[in-house]
């Protein structure tokens, strides 16, 4: 594995302090409105999903798919599975945190930063992605900024801590739970304990997440056969988990 590819390893971030981002992907629903079709199988003869989903946090690392062994990866990408299988959302990104955690404690790497989250659902949410580390970067290049001219008080890097716990996608008012990027400590506390088939809203709101507007075109996901239909993703390249 590359240097440049090590669990908690840095981006680089040109005029600014490096970045560190991890990205955790949840690929492993039941998929019911789709006759449960993985989702993450889809392809529009290109790409499946999950392609697209790996290659929209492609700048991450670790990067890891909470997901059935039967996925098939790169060997880069890390794997784990929520406990139990087909538990919700929160209890995959609970996996999924946890598992970048123990990657990075193996290694004996820095834990990272931020942590992207996103759904396998999204394939067209790449430009999306972007604009969820540039927000994140520019947290990061102000507080380097400010801390650059005097050294912050006690209550000021509480307040940094609350002001920049995350961001989350919003299009056409709808606020999107799998479209983030998050301080990884901050969430993998919040996640810590409770996630099974409970709420991810109700977890990342205790973040305070700054929201981040975003084209409904770029957000469009694959939750039907219509909208599969609609966004090119309708062979399913295998049948099941």
């Amino acid at each position: 594995m590359r240097a440049d590819k090590m669990p908690g390893s840095a981006l680089p971030i040109e005029g600014s302090a490096d970045f560190s981002c991890a990205a955790v992907v949840v690929a492993g629903g039941a998929s019911r409105r789709l006759n449960h079709v993985p989702k993450a199988s889809l392809s529009d003869g290109t790409s499946t999903l999950l392609d697209c989903a790996l290659e929209a946090v492609a700048a991450a690392s670790p990067r890891v798919v909470v997901g059935p062994e039967s996925l098939p990866l790169p060997p880069e990408v890390l794997r784990t599975r929520e406990d139990p299988p087909f538990s919700g959302p929160a209890a995959a990104i609970h996996a999924g945190l946890e598992c970048i955690a123990a990657a990075c404690e193996r290694s004996q790497a820095p834990m990272p930063d931020w942590c992207l989250i996103l759904g396998v659902d999204t394939p067209r949410i790449a430009p999306a992605v972007q604009q969820l580390i540039a927000a994140a970067r520019g947290v990061e290049q102000t507080y380097a900024e400010r801390a650059a001219d005097f050294s912050p008080t006690d209550s000021e890097a509480s307040e940094r801590s609350e002001a920049s716990a995350g961001f989350w996608g919003v299009s056409e008012g709808i606020y999107q739970p799998l479209v983030g990027i998050y301080r990884f400590e901050a969430i993998r506390s919040v996640f810590s304990t409770g996630t099974t088939d409970a709420s991810v809203r109700s977890f990342l709101r205790r973040l305070n997440p700054a929201a981040v507007q975003m084209s409904a075109a770029d957000t469009a996901d694959v939750d039907t056969w219509e909208q599969a239909q609609a966004l090119g993703y309708t062979t399913s390249l295998w049948s099941s988990y």
